[in-house]
């Protein structure tokens, strides 16, 4: 349900919308806007892309998020070694 998300969550999703891929700083701007470290905002923003709050919301971005998400963990699993996949 919207209702869920609160003002924070809405301004983590806005801030992944509005910020263009692979451009410095984003640490500086998450600390401004947010007044949070980079490590908590990135700690939420894996929480928040789970739920069903933030699907409704914003479908496009979250799971534009979690195939970015679930791309990243596939290429780490299959750097391990002796893993067979």
């Amino acid at each position: 349900m919207l209702g869920d998300l609160t003002e924070r969550d809405r301004a983590i999703l806005a801030l992944e919308v509005a910020w263009p891929r692979h451009s410095g700083a984003k640490e500086e701007i998450i600390r401004a806007r947010l007044g949070m470290s980079a490590a908590r905002y990135y700690q939420l923003l894996a929480r928040l892309i789970e739920s069903e709050s933030a699907l409704e919301y914003d479908p496009v971005l979250v799971r534009r998020l979690r195939r970015i998400r679930d791309s990243r963990a596939m290429r780490r699993t299959a750097r391990l070694p002796g893993f067979v996949g």
